[in-house]
């Protein structure tokens, strides 16, 4: 592995002279001199202790050695431009970083983000999920709305919604024999030993089945017709709505409270989705 690497400007350069078999047109396209070019590549030959050019005169045409430099150096210069193209999303005047999970995205908050963006044009949204609970006082996230979250040092904490749980199907499950669904399990406040303790009601569930780690998937997968599951109110509100998904009982039991956290460098700026979320939310 070589400890140093050849200053950025020599491989652009080394690049242009290749690309266009010229030192004289590369000065030109750099707004350099030819002898600046000319010296840039015979510091990278020293560099690399080989001939990368072949010189006839004032034209100049690549060794092995330089093809097989120019593309790896095209390469590295284009990755360089997409990195340094990328950092402008960190400057926008009017970005707002929410922290969600993928299941509060994907079933609450993707049915009714053209509805925000109506309403504000000139918010540039970032949505990032993840399903581990983030840190605001060392992350860049103006808020996050979330179902695990207490809160944290910097920021408001506000309850949003206390959620309920109830177990669900597809309307063609509901149509199947009680012993013919396949019951779908998940974890924490969706595992079937919620529902047990805390509503005592037997809707046909079993011990076996089908296993999901994301609250999300097993909405999903209820939404498709796989089997039973027991589901959150708040994230199934757009399923019931749209007849993919159909209550098997009216009870229902308690499930976690969703929070929005709010850093405090962010207060302003958040404002306006916070109140549109509070609207939606109730």
């Amino acid at each position: 592995m070589l400890k140093h690497w050849p200053p950025v400007n020599t491989l652009r350069g080394f690049e242009a002279a290749a690309r266009l078999s010229s030192f004289h047109r590369a000065a030109a396209e750099l707004n350099l001199t030819p002898s600046a070019i000319s010296q840039q590549i015979r510091a990278l030959e020293a560099y690399l202790g080989q001939p990368l050019f072949f010189r006839i005169g004032r034209s100049v045409s690549l060794t092995d050695a330089g093809y097989d430099l120019l593309s790896t150096t095209q390469e590295l210069l284009q990755q360089l431009a997409i990195g340094f193209g990328r950092l402008k999303q960190y400057q926008k005047p009017n970005q707002l970083i929410l922290n969600t999970t993928p299941a509060f995205a994907r079933h609450w908050l993707l049915p009714r983000l053209g509805d925000f963006q109506r309403e504000h044009p000139k918010v540039d949204l970032w949505v990032f999920t993840t399903f581990e609970i983030p840190d605001m006082t060392i992350q860049t996230i103006d808020i996050a709305v979330r179902n695990d979250i207490s809160s944290q040092a910097e920021c408001s904490f506000k309850v949003l919604y206390a959620d309920r749980l109830y177990p669900a199907c597809h309307p063609r499950v509901m149509m199947m024999p009680p012993e013919k669904r396949m019951t779908l399990h998940g974890e924490r406040e969706m595992d079937w030993s919620n529902w047990v303790v805390g509503a005592g009601i037997d809707v046909g569930q079993q011990d076996h089945g089908l296993n999901f780690s994301d609250p999300g998937l097993l909405l999903d997968a209820a939404c498709s017709g796989l089997g039973i599951a027991l589901v959150s109110e708040l994230l199934s509100r757009p399923a019931r709505d749209n007849g993919m998904l159909q209550p098997m009982t009216s009870q229902t039991i308690r499930g976690q409270n969703w929070a929005l956290l709010t850093h405090r460098g962010s207060e302003e700026n958040a404002q306006c989705f916070t109140e549109w979320l509070v609207r939606h939310l109730n």
